[in-house]
């Protein structure tokens, strides 16, 4: 096996492992390139279908092409979509720097979905090369009720064996892409032939790295315009994949209080 196909085995048998012991669990869906391989590998570890629903939390602010995207591959890939809009920027924590309390509806918008639809486990696309506090994580990772995080007290994971075996109530995240890193994700997407939102590749010199809200995220400089090219370039460049991010230009403290509050 080469380096892809054992990133997917891993991945595949996280999946299944989280369905076999888990009672109910959904799929984040940013819409963004992780988690298009998520659904991906999924489909791949559950012969061609998607067992479990796909969440996405909808802040309402996201670009036109990411509901264009949703909107057709929602059909195209069969999937059972939950929908959760996330509440107003009055309602959130005043306190956090600008950047940071518009993403904080995400939180507060995905605490309302665990609230209605009471899953005890959500996978989501996060890598540990993304950002540091996300470093932390682990592949099954206990949350509170509420889905908040204490990276302080994380349990081991030694030779892949993953502790699954909590007490009743205690909500996890599975990470089935922690191991990956943004390469990875590229150089997958190409041999899979992975559909992928525009706003990825270059356009007058510019393109974006990570997708999210459209207030909130830039371009970076890039003449990238193919997944070849993006291949390429980030073999190259010491720019941070989220340097297009306004949240990572704020207070050091901002993201891992949004991590430990339940952030995605």
């Amino acid at each position: 096996m080469n380096h892809l196909d054992q990133l997917e085995n891993k991945s595949v048998y996280i999946l299944r492992e989280a369905f076999n012991r888990l009672d109910k669990i959904g799929m984040l869906w940013s819409l963004g390139k992780d988690s298009n391989v998520m659904i991906w590998l999924a489909k791949k570890a559950f012969l061609g279908q998607v067992p479990f629903p796909v969440v996405h939390v909808d802040t309402g602010k996201k670009f036109r092409e990411m509901y264009e995207f949703r909107d057709r591959y929602v059909k195209e890939w069969g999937l059972t979509l939950i929908r959760e809009t996330c509440p107003p920027i009055e309602e959130i924590d005043p306190s956090l720097p600008v950047a940071a309390r518009s993403a904080a509806r995400k939180t507060a918008g995905l605490k309302k979905v665990l609230d209605k639809e009471k899953f005890n486990g959500l996978i989501a696309g996060i890598r540990r090369d993304e950002q540091a506090t996300r470093a932390k994580e682990r592949v099954f990772s206990p949350r509170g009720q509420e889905g908040q995080w204490d990276f302080r007290d994380q349990p081991p994971e030694f030779w892949d064996q993953y502790k699954t075996d909590y007490p009743p109530g205690t909500h996890l995240r599975i990470h089935p892409l922690l191991h990956w890193t943004e390469l990875d994700i590229w150089q997958y997407s190409l041999r899979e032939n992975i559909p992928t939102i525009s706003l990825y590749y270059a356009k007058d010199g510019k393109r974006y790295r990570s997708l999210g809200d459209e207030d909130i995220t830039f371009p970076v400089a890039s003449n990238a315009s193919t997944i070849e090219d993006i291949i390429i370039e980030l073999q190259t460049t010491n720019v941070s994949e989220r340097s297009g991010r306004a949240m990572d230009h704020e207070a050091e403290d901002a993201f891992e209080r949004l991590r430990a509050d339940g952030y995605l």
